[in-house]
């Protein structure tokens, strides 16, 4: 059958607001996707329902759809978004009236029953990850736009391939090699050089977004439409297909695709092939993410500058106990950006953080902010804070639980109001971790220089809940043959002091010659708690970057 060209328009909620209309007018495409849904977004739409009843979906994505829907119906796109969020049918009439106030004939369904929060009292949000065959039997019945609830990211693209070529639910290989070409669409500009760790190979001012052209074997070659900014290469994949992944075994609903097995291949210019991906049975449970408010947040930060920056921390500290002795959680951080005989008078400055949660926000609002305000002219010499602090705002915590394939009712809504049961997963099969490859024969002894690990290998880290995942790789065949020997999961822990004391495991995928570290509960309560500066780890992986080994001489 045909080659299918799946494109992507939005990686998170908030993304590039011309994607759409770009990667419509930019080339050809058969499929366009969004994704608007991560963990912090179920929190941010179960807030908006609290408010409205009637919303809980991706309001930008309607807005998308206003100018450029009759684009798609031009020139045949369909679009398959999980911009449903908490209310996809809400969504799919919202999207319907659109359609008939701009006089466009277009069939929209939507795809349900991922929402289990009737059966966990207490949280905000409590929904089920549902694979792409809900998604598959909408566009077999004819829809021009699918909106979903949550949905794996990868299932945006897994659903139009099944539905394309045919594929059935074993059919695993070929689904895996969807599932890996989801994974790398699913966030956008990140697969064509944006968040790149050699972001200085190309132009990459403003990316082009990503499209996949899928076979119905389920290879496909990553790229981008002709003229748009950024860059595809192996590098760019690779950095892709690392994020946010553990194992060598990547599970979802529909496949568990064997990261280990993939091959990558420079095809061309912004061309990478992708092929060799295997695939097994899913596991017999899905993952249901648990949304809940944890209570409030307030947080102050303390700028201190020139000389005795210890003694200044330790000053604000002992004048702001009493006002934080009966709050639940108190965090202080020391930031010592601080250089000696400083130019400015920012470089010579240090940064203390305090942030504090407790389920009263009156204890972390204006208990927090009056004590901080009142040492202005009783504090340390220098006393200025970033900002004035605010009332004490809401934070969330975020859980997950696995519950059988049968305990959720998938339904594909079909755009002439049919209802569609989408079957459980019949076969599947336990996760066991894959045995540990043999490391590459260790490179001959030689000279070596101190110097950072950014200069031989890339890196991209993610947060998945309370852990971080952290993926490096190497450019060449030798650094690889280096970096697989002398960054252990003990070396890891050296050269990141936080993760010294928390679960830190170690994968290597060879095909890729890179290694994937999982650091369990680096993030506490995850994302939306903002328990760490960088609370998705979107950086852990370029400060280990930045960290200095001794590396080989020749491979710098």
């Amino acid at each position: 059958m045909s080659v299918l060209r799946v494109g992507n328009a939005s990686g998170f909620y908030g993304d590039r607001f011309s994607a759409m209309r770009e990667m419509l007018t930019g080339g050809p495409l058969d499929v366009l996707t969004g994704d608007y849904l991560a963990e912090l977004t179920m929190l941010i739409l179960g807030r908006d329902r609290l408010k409205d009843p009637g919303a809980g979906y991706a309001r930008t994505f309607l807005r998308q759809l206003e100018e450029c829907l009759g684009l798609a119906r031009e020139r045949g796109v369909r679009i398959v978004a999980n911009a449903g969020g908490l209310n996809p049918a809400g969504l799919a009439d919202a999207v319907r009236a659109l359609a008939d106030r701009l006089g466009i004939p277009v069939r929209v369904a939507h795809v349900e029953g991922d929402d289990l929060a009737a059966g966990h009292p207490g949280a905000l949000a409590a929904h089920a990850y549902l694979g792409g065959f809900g998604i598959a039997a909408c566009l077999r019945a004819g829809a021009d736009v699918v909106v979903t609830g949550r949905v794996t990211d990868a299932a945006l693209v897994t659903g139009p391939a099944a539905a394309h070529f045919g594929w059935g639910p074993t059919e695993y290989d070929r689904l895996a090699g969807a599932v890996v070409a989801g994974h790398l669409l699913e966030c956008g500009a990140q697969a064509t050089g944006g968040n790149y760790a050699f972001f200085q190979d190309g132009d990459v001012r403003r990316p082009g977004f990503p499209l996949a052209e899928l076979h119905a074997d389920g290879t496909c070659v990553v790229t981008k439409h002709d003229g748009t900014g950024g860059f595809v290469d192996v590098g760019t994949v690779t950095a892709q297909l690392l994020y946010e992944t553990g194992g060598a075994r990547y599970a979802g609903p529909d496949v568990t695709a064997r990261l280990d097995t993939v091959r990558l291949t420079q095809d061309g210019p912004d061309r990478v092939r992708v092929d060799g991906v295997r695939g097994e049975a899913p596991p017999p449970t899905l993952k249901v993410g648990l949304n809940r408010l944890g209570g409030f947040r307030g947080e102050v930060a303390f700028v201190l500058t020139g000389l005795d920056i210890e003694a200044k921390a330790a000053l604000v500290r002992a004048q702001m106990e009493p006002a934080l002795g009966k709050t639940a959680d108190v965090r202080w951080d020391l930031a010592r950006a601080d250089r000696a005989d400083a130019a400015t008078e920012e470089t010579a400055s240090a940064l203390l953080r305090l942030v504090v949660r407790d389920a009263d926000q009156q204890v972390v609002g204006r208990a927090l902010s009056g004590a901080a305000i009142e040492l202005a002219l009783a504090g340390y010499p220098g006393f200025h804070v970033l900002a004035p602090p605010g009332k004490g705002a809401p934070y969330g915590v975020f859980d997950a639980v696995y519950v059988p394939h049968g305990a959720v009712d998938h339904v594909a809504v079909l755009h002439d109001g049919r209802r569609m049961s989408v079957a459980p997963a019949q076969d599947t099969a336990v996760l066991a971790p894959v045995p540990e490859p043999s490391p590459p024969r260790p490179l001959p002894p030689g000279p070596v220089r101190r110097a950072p690990l950014g200069l031989v290998a890339g890196a991209r880290s993610g947060d998945k809940g309370g852990d971080a995942n952290v993926g490096v790789w190497a450019r060449t065949d030798d650094a690889w043959r280096w970096l697989a020997h002398e960054l252990t999961a003990d070396r890891f822990r050296e050269l990141i002091p936080e993760a010294r004391d928390l679960p830190v495991t170690r994968h290597q995928l060879p095909n890729l010659r890179a290694l994937n570290f999982v650091v369990g509960g680096i993030l506490g309560e995850g994302v939306a708690a903002q328990a760490r500066f960088d609370p998705q780890a979107k950086a852990l992986g370029e400060w280990l970057r930045s960290r200095h080994l001794d590396i080989p001489e020749g491979l710098l």
